[in-house]
């Protein structure tokens, strides 16, 4: 069946012969031994670990027995023969198992010659030996055996096979046991052995499984040991798709068919159409499967959920004949469509929005082949069966499916085992083909198909618009979701208008919002029309049962009314559960700011989610700080007498706010890539507000200033702004407009842009935030324009691009060299921790506890044992040190490793500076001596100085973290600050802990004293760790509004070579000049190790590349032109000022190499400058609070107390924080410096006023 020829197909049978001697030898060696006692006992006393009575026989007796047991006698048949191995062995494969036992049936090949036949696990060894197998092929549930296989190879003294173990492979939802299928077999439950439902290569042949994608699923699985329960779509999925493995898989040669539900048919009249046949490719894709006839006629039948799908006037593509409007729709009392009317329209060519159909002409030419498509479901609902479980009582017993159908005329050449696509169904394989009327019976017997899997998880399209569908499925779900955020009024006034009128009303609002989100999210084109389509219907029923146009905020007559019948009580008991939510709210981050018991947090956690849950049912919305109920003048629709507000009220100031504050939200979710859930309900909220805006004031709104006054200054400057190219381009788009009006009804080509397609969308190079107004959307767009990072699909989660991962590279090669001068090695160690090891060291994990990811599963397997991805590699790596470490001359060990680490934080992501996974380099040592420790601490300390200063021209205050900030489990940390002066922050650049002897402890990492014979004593260690971090507070201090500014030294490109004046009046000769200079300077910039780039790209102006390369913050631009090169010179733009300078040719490399160490210079003393003037000193609260207002960081005297710290945090802390989403809102200590601005007067009170101050400390609000 699987197409394999053996070299030598062999039968155990084949060696029976030689099985029995080896029996008899083990025998007379008293190895083994017969055994009379009944199976049940022998079971009983296996498990009791209890010797037969027969155990200790002599060989004659067993002998004696083992010739009774050959002859076939009574007695004989009452034994077996076992092996004599051990008892007591916790292994129960090797208590004494049966070798032979006795039986009085014919063998199918040696038939009554013997009456003993040996069991498969004493047979097996020995075969393989004798056949001379060297690897032994075993699933992993034989494991136990393998002891026992071994023992019968040494025994005997025979060849001994290497066994090879690999997991046993389990399909869900079926059994695999020969047993248990046997009984679906007798019980009629399946047609036979060959039944497609079975796991056999029979049934899975028989189903349409390739022999070729069935090998390569084999070879695909390997030879894994992990427990795998696997899905029936995977093995369908490499039957369908191995198309470059393997060109006999189905999809790409399958020829193609159509077939329709007999019950649900309708008939399509055509009567220009004319009765004639062409040939059609079987395959679209792939002409050497050949042409099939498809016949065309005035009438044709399409189905019936087709049909459904169809209005008036439509134009719909019939598969291989082309596009035909549905001129009209007939319908019988019922409702139910019973034919069509369409007009043929083959000269519109015009595919890309059509709904495709499959259809069949009736002609007496070819009349349609009943087929019947059988479709299969599992054999067991259950996917995966308990050990204890009877597989009975999961039974699917409506596994098989029938559908009648009207096939196409070629199913009539059909042959069993033809594997076939019906066009919108899939894949299926003739199980019996179609036979004409028999001379008989009197009947045709109609074509059989089995449904051939394909591997996908997801529902296949059988009838039906898959766009219409789709755009449908949008809108149910959309009006659901809707409907539930925000219920309908109750009408109580019998005189108001019908609920039909609002329901109607709101159904036409739902749709709006479906419309509008589906535009900003940029969706395909037809769900847009399809949604638009159903708002326009909606609207006009509108009309038409309420007499008025559809006004947004404006119900119908009688409905505002109502709703004002809410009472003012309802009101007031929202308002007070708001409170209650908020003020639960202020316990909940108190305690948690006081790092209270988790059993408290937990209990007001659960308080806070019980209130905002009865808020969310009293008001039907989610409970929003900063947001209340509003009164019932503002929620209530004003009717359509009544007048809207001014704007200049302060009611409609405070929803203006609003509107522009959920604005933001909106779109910083979209910047981060959020996930769409979070969009969808930001963006629903931001519509409400909208709405309820312009029902307010009677206007929509506009992003301007809360008085409403346009800033004309503003738009004036914008206006001067806007590139002459973007003026074109907007004209060019009106124009195009104006040319696809003109041309509709013509026939359209199937690439052209069709109806209601807009313009091409433009591509914004520069950055459109400025640093000083919007920091964070500013940095959004510096770090993604100037291609660093691209977003993931997984939040917090960042793809490193090129740009940003060369200049970690550049650190990493500065960083690795200074550290080997120290006598660091480099090394890895797994990314994954045990739990044990975790739970051993709590003390050190207790911070990074909530931000550990775990590893539970493996596939759907639920492993037995969680497995968490490292945050950290002291739990990973201390217990090797302990291993290695047995003497003082085993020390010191300073080991490095560059690796990445995960930390799911739940605080708001911001790439580089705080993400769920991360670069660095951690380093861990173990020294005999404190003395030696310390020393290196600040060795690694001022390296990650020269780290931020000599590479990244970024100044740094060196010091130490006090006892509330320092890591977990060390005695002290050192610290290096940055300070970003456009969020008035600071930020932790790098960390070097001296972690004492508490680790050591912990995983006994001991050695014996020197100077003590006999004592042990335990290392003392350090840690100390970088990350890619770096390169976020790089681009923080030094990036501007036009973009990235790069430092020379960690520059991926130091200077872009840009040819200049390449015009059409320029010669070709010039033209290849020029660029021969442009490569001669790259070459000779190459030579003095300046890393540079020329570009030479014709598609994009010299302008346009002027800001590209801007924007992506290249310190040198070169330009050089076709005057340039007459003049033997060049201009050099440097990046950081923007100043031109003139350069002579013969002077390049040592210009270009002075003004790049100039912009180190000058970057370097301009963040210093920024440091110095937002770095001072407070000796008050008053005065720190007024410092820390204006956006600086302060040193201030501090008693060092935890309680204290705390104080100060929640003293500084504000409503509402400078950069909205940055973590910290109060001022936290940065470090004690190891430099303070000044010295600490005696007898100084810390700022508290309660404590003597014991030293000046850094404090600031921190990233």
């Amino acid at each position: 069946m699987l197409h394999i020829k053996p070299d030598q197909f062999t039968y155990t049978s084949d060696h029976f012969e030689t099985i029995m001697k080896y029996a008899e030898k083990l025998i007379q060696e008293g190895k083994a031994y017969v055994d009379d006692t009944p199976a049940e006992q022998m079971k009983v006393e296996r498990e009791q670990r209890v010797e037969s009575k027969h155990r200790k026989n002599s060989v004659e007796k067993n002998l004696q027995m083992w010739e009774e047991m050959k002859k076939g006698s009574q007695f004989g048949q009452s034994c077996c023969l076992r092996a004599k191995i051990d008892m007591s062995s916790n292994n129960g494969c090797m208590r004494d198992p049966t070798l032979y036992r006795c039986k009085i049936q014919p063998h199918p090949r040696t038939g009554n010659k013997y009456n003993v036949y040996p069991t498969y696990d004493f047979a097996c060894p020995i075969v393989d030996s004798i056949e001379g197998v060297t690897h032994a092929l075993r699933t992993t549930e034989y494991h136990d055996r393998d002891e026992q296989f071994y023992w019968i190879i040494e025994a005997l003294g025979i060849r001994k096979p290497y066994i090879w173990e690999y997991s046993r492979l389990n399909l869900n939802n079926t059994v695999l046991s020969k047993r248990k299928l046997t009984w679906f077999v007798n019980e009629g439950l399946v047609d036979g052995w060959d039944d497609p439902r079975f796991p056999t290569v029979r049934g899975v042949l028989r189903r349409g499984m390739t022999v070729e994608g069935l090998k390569q699923f084999i070879a695909a699985q390997g030879s894994s040991r992990s427990v795998v329960n696997m899905e029936w779509d995977k093995i369908w999925a490499f039957n369908k798709k191995l198309r470059a493995l393997c060109k006999k898989v189905i999809d790409p040669v399958a020829p193609r068919y159509v077939a329709l539900l007999k019950k649900e048919v309708i008939p399509v009249n055509v009567p220009e159409a004319q009765e004639e046949m062409k040939e059609v490719a079987k395959h679209p894709k792939n002409l050497d499967i050949g042409l099939k006839p498809v016949w065309y006629s005035p009438k044709i039948f399409i189905e019936g959920a087709d049909a459904e799908t169809f209005s008036e006037g439509e134009m719909v593509t019939f598969i291989n004949w082309g596009n035909i409007n549905i001129t009209k729709i007939h319908k019988n009392t019922g409702g139910k469509i019973v034919s069509l009317d369409a007009k043929l329209n083959l000269e519109n060519k015009d595919y890309k929005k059509t709904t495709k159909i499959t259809w069949l002409a009736e002609t007496t030419h070819a009349l349609p082949i009943p087929a019947i498509c059988v479709t299969y479901e599992h054999l067991i609902t259950k996917p995966v069966l308990g050990k204890d479980e009877d597989f009975k009582q999961y039974v699917n017993k409506n596994s098989k499916h029938e559908e009648l159908m009207l096939g196409d005329p070629c199913l009539k050449d059909l042959k069993k085992g033809d594997i076939i696509q019906l066009q919108r169904r899939g894949f299926f394989i003739c199980d019996q083909p179609y036979e004409p009327v028999s001379p008989y019976s009197c009947k045709e017997s109609p074509c059989i198909l089995i449904y051939i899997p394909d591997g996908h998880t997801k529902e296949m399209p059988t009838s039906g618009s898959k766009e219409k569908t789709k755009a449908e499925t949008i809108k149910n779900e959309k009006t659901s979701a809707s409907f539930k955020e925000r219920p309908a009024p109750t009408l109580n006034n019998p005189c108001a208008i019908s609920g039909d009128s609002l329901a109607l009303y709101n159904r036409v609002a739902v749709q709006g919002d479906v419309v509008r989100e589906l535009k900003a999210k940029k969706a395909a084109k037809e769900d847009i029309d399809a949604a638009v389509k159903q708002l326009l219907s909606l609207k006009a029923e509108y009309k038409e049962r309420t007499s008025q146009e559809y006004k947004p905020g404006n119900p119908p007559a009688g409905i505002a009314q109502n709703i004002s019948f809410k009472s003012s009580a309802s009101i007031l008991e929202s308002k007070s559960l708001y409170d209650e939510v908020a003020a639960q709210g202020e316990v909940v981050r108190k305690l948690k700011a006081e790092k209270t018991s988790k059993a408290k947090i937990n209990e007001a956690v659960e308080y806070l989610l019980s209130l905002k849950a009865q808020y969310k049912e009293k008001t039907g919305k989610e409970y929003i700080p900063g947001q209340p109920p509003l009164s019932q003048s503002s929620d209530s629709s004003p009717s359509r007498t009544s007048e809207p507000t001014d704007p200049e009220t302060p009611e409609a100031k405070v929803l203006f706010d609003k509107v522009a504050t959920q604005g933001e939200v909106v779109r910083k979710l979209k910047a981060e890539k959020a996930s769409k859930d979070q969009v969808d309900t930001a963006v629903q909220e931001l519509l409400k507000l909208k709405a309820l805006y312009k029902s307010l004031t009677g206007v929509d709104y506009k992003p301007v200033s809360a008085t409403g006054a346009e800033d004309k200054d503003k738009k004036k400057k914008e206006k001067e702004n806007k590139s002459e190219k973007q003026n074109k381009a907007q004209k060019q788009n009106d124009g195009q407009r104006k040319d696809s009006s003109k041309n509709q009804g013509g026939g359209l080509s199937s690439s052209g842009a069709g109806e209601g397609q807009g313009p091409k969308k433009q591509t914004r190079l520069g950055l459109e935030a400025k640093k000083e107004e919007n920091l964070a959307e500013w940095y959004s767009q510096v770090i993604t324009k100037s291609e660093m990072i691209e977003y993931y699909d997984i939040s917090g989660c960042y793809i490193l691009r090129p740009w940003a991962y060369s200049i970690w590279e550049s650190i990493k090669e500065f960083f690795d060299a200074g550290i080997k001068k120290l006598g660091v090695e480099n090394c890895y160690f797994p990314m994954f921790v045990s739990q044990g090891a975790l739970e051993k060291e709590k003390t050190h994990v207790a911070d990074f506890a909530p931000e550990v990811a775990w590893v539970t599963r493996s596939g759907k397997t639920e492993l037995a044992e969680p497995i968490a991805i490292r945050p950290t590699s002291e739990t990973v790596m201390y217990p090797a040190y302990a291993k290695w470490v047995q003497s003082h001359r085993d020390l010191p060990i300073r080991l490095n490793q560059w690796c990445n680490v995960v930390r799911w934080e739940f605080k708001h992501p911001q790439p580089f500076l705080r993400t769920r996974e991360f670069l660095w380099q951690e380093g861990h040592s173990a020294f005999a001596t404190v003395e030696e420790a310390a020393e290196e601490v600040l060795q690694i300390l001022d390296l990650y100085a020269q780290v931020y200063e000599d590479l990244l021209a970024i100044p740094v205050v060196k010091g130490r973290k006090t006892e509330k900030e320092k890591f977990a489990g060390g005695d002290y940390t050192t610290t290096l600050e940055a300070f970003i002066s456009a969020s008035g922050r600071a930020i932790q650049g790098a960390t070097s802990h001296h972690l004492g002897q508490n680790f050591s402890k912990m995983c006994e990492i001991v050695f014996e004293d020197p100077k003590t014979p006999g004592e042990k004593q335990f290392a003392y260690q350090n840690s100390w760790g970088l990350t890619t971090r770096t390169i976020g507070v790089m681009t923080m201090v030094h990036g501007d509004n036009m973009g990235l500014v790069l430092p020379p030294r960690v520059a991926c490109v130091q200077v872009v070579i840009i040819p200049c004046g390449i015009t059409n009046a320029l010669s070709e000769e010039d033209r290849e000049a020029l660029i021969a200079k442009c490569n001669d300077y790259r070459r000779r910039l190459l030579n003095v190790n300046i890393r540079v780039k020329v570009d030479l790209r014709d598609n994009y102006s010299p302008g346009w590349k002027f800001n590209h390369w801007e924007l992506k913050g290249v310190p040198i631009r070169l330009e050089v032109g076709p005057r340039d090169m007459k003049s033997f010179q060049f201009v050099a733009v440097r990046r950081d000022t923007g100043e031109k300078l003139t350069v002579t040719e013969n002077e390049a490399e040592i210009k270009l190499q002075a003004i790049l160490e100039d912009i180190h210079v000058t970057l370097f003393t301009r963040a210093s400058e920024d440091l110095k003037t937002h770095m001072v000193v407070a000796n008050t609260m008053e005065e720190f609070q007024k410092i820390l207002d204006s956006g600086k960081i302060a040193q201030i005297p501090f008693c060092g107390e935890i309680d204290c710290e705390d104080w100060i945090k929640k003293t500084t802390a504000r409503d509402q924080d400078i950069e909205p989403g940055a973590p910290s809102m109060g001022a936290k200590s940065l470090c004690i410096p190891f430099k303070p601005l000044c010295e600490l007067q005696p007898g100084a009170k810390c700022i508290c006023g309660k404590n003597p101050a014991k030293y000046y400390t850094l404090f600031g609000r921190s990233y």
